[in-house]
């Protein structure tokens, strides 16, 4: 397995990157450095790259743009905790790929019973979410393909590890996480499931993906669906 890159953090410069975009070509870069895009195009297909939505797109677009990749969307949603929704305690994918974290069943804040109900719940709204980003639009088939699989950042990973199983059991061929930031624990359990982790930036001490762009706004699905449909029209001029 190939080495993850850690960036050397400025500190005069605590938000290393502009945008999303700019995140993007930071990816692509890493993802060019000492040839490791001779093992990407190793089948003679392109590469795919896989978004989660919403801030992923938006990295993931300029990453297949600068690499001539396809580009497509993996649709993850956490399962967050009751009444705390925004502390992922699992994550599905619309493929039906579902991970529970052991430390919550373990710490007693979820039974299996009742993760089921949320699990089949945020499935469910993952789907539906997966059908309007692609407006009809056919998924890119992965089997034999080595995938790209872009994030804006993993703090906890969860969602990362859950997309990671889904493109999998789609059939990919090798699959690399690239993140513009993640924290060591996020790339120590994301390099057990896929074939390399490329993250730009691994600080000592990562609070929230944000504080890491000096834009940081939100992206709506409109905007993904565009990211999307931009990226068909380009590799199929005649169904733009």
């Amino acid at each position: 397995m190939a080495p993850f890159w850690r960036g050397p953090t400025n500190p005069d410069d605590p938000a290393p990157f502009a945008d999303r975009a700019a995140a993007g070509r930071a990816i692509a870069e890493r993802l060019a450095h000492a040839g490791a895009m001779d093992d990407l195009m190793a089948t003679g297909a392109r590469p795919v790259v896989l978004g989660i939505p919403r801030g992923g797109i938006a990295v993931a677009s300029e990453v297949a743009r600068l690499l001539g990749a396809e580009l497509d969307v993996v649709v993850a949603h956490k399962v967050g905790a009751p009444g705390e929704p925004e502390l992922a305690l699992g994550a599905v994918a619309a493929g039906g790929a579902i991970l529970i974290e052991p430390w919550a069943l373990d710490a007693g804040l979820i039974d299996e019973a009742s993760f089921a109900l949320e699990a089949q719940a945020e499935l469910a709204r993952a789907r539906a979410r997966e059908m309007l980003l692609r407006r009809n639009r056919p998924a890119i088939v992965l089997d034999g393909r080595t995938v790209i699989v872009v994030d804006d950042g993993m703090a906890t990973g969860a969602t990362m590890h859950v997309a990671v199983l889904a493109v999998r059991s789609a059939g990919a061929r090798r699959i690399v996480v690239a993140v513009p930031v993640a924290s060591d624990e996020a790339v120590a359990m994301i390099r057990l499931v896929a074939d390399d982790v490329v993250a730009v930036v691994v600080p000592k001490y990562l609070r929230s993906v944000g504080e890491w762009y000096r834009h940081f706004t939100q992206v709506d699905d409109e905007e993904v669906a565009a990211f999307l449909s931009e990226a068909g029209a380009a590799a199929d001029p005649a169904a733009g």
